[in-house]
């Protein structure tokens, strides 16, 4: 069984419930840039991707006008002002993530959002420190590019067979595949467990506590492989 050191968490859909704010904040910029309204489900399926790719998969119009950064500054502006309460985390998860740390494991973020972005939440929740590290969009490559990966596991110190990448899109677990690196697929977010269990991850969840059970059971199967090779 894999010894898992480093666990890395998307934000967005993943740790905290914010897909319906993303969703309405592009919708708005969406309204006040001219530009057509598109249905829910397109927009969930960018969600994970830098802002400005995003913006361009959405509305390559935009490209060519020139036009992606005033649309990203509007998308911004729009959802600081939906989220002035930062998105509630989902059921478990401050818990799981506490008692994971608390059991030795490294803990990081690698996510879609910007710097500025994710540290004004981080801010907000006083956890400035809280994680081993942090990589956004704006610092490397987006997704599903594995770069962001490679930077948090030589930060870590930790191979890519001994880390875990917990997501809610396809991005996520492409970048993982990239990297060389086990998958968690979360259902509870942007994508159905559906559509991302074409990236074959190792575990599927429809609640994030169910993440904590599977990694005890991962560290006493591995503990009773050792003893029994050893015997």
């Amino acid at each position: 069984m894999p010894d898992y050191k480093l666990l890395i968490f998307d934000w967005d859909g993943t740790l905290v419930d914010s897909i319906g704010r993303i969703v309405a904040a592009m919708h708005q910029a969406a309204e006040q840039c001219g530009m057509p309204r598109l249905d829910d489900e397109t927009v969930k399926g960018i969600i994970g991707l830098a802002m400005p790719e995003a913006i361009a998969t959405l509305y390559p119009e935009l490209v060519e006008a020139g036009h992606v950064e005033r649309f990203h500054a509007c998308y911004s502006d729009c959802y600081v002002a939906i989220d002035r309460i930062p998105s509630a985390f989902f059921p478990g998860v401050e818990q799981s993530l506490a008692a994971l740390r608390e059991q030795g494991y490294q803990l990081a973020v690698a996510t879609g959002k910007s710097r500025r972005g994710l540290q004004r939440i981080l801010d907000a929740l006083g956890w400035q420190d809280y994680f081993d590290i942090t990589r956004c969009a704006d610092e490397t490559a987006s997704k599903p590019d594995p770069r962001m990966l490679h930077e948090i596991l030589e930060h870590c110190g930790v191979p890519a067979s001994q880390a875990l990448m917990i997501g809610d899109a396809s991005f996520d677990l492409l970048m993982a595949q990239r990297a060389g690196m086990d998958a968690v697929a979360v259902g509870y977010g942007a994508q159905t467990l559906a559509a991302l269990s074409a990236y074959e991850p190792k575990l599927s969840i429809n609640h994030f506590m169910e993440l904590s059970a599977w990694l005890n059971q991962t560290v006493a199967e591995s503990r009773t492989e050792e003893i029994e090779h050893v015997g």
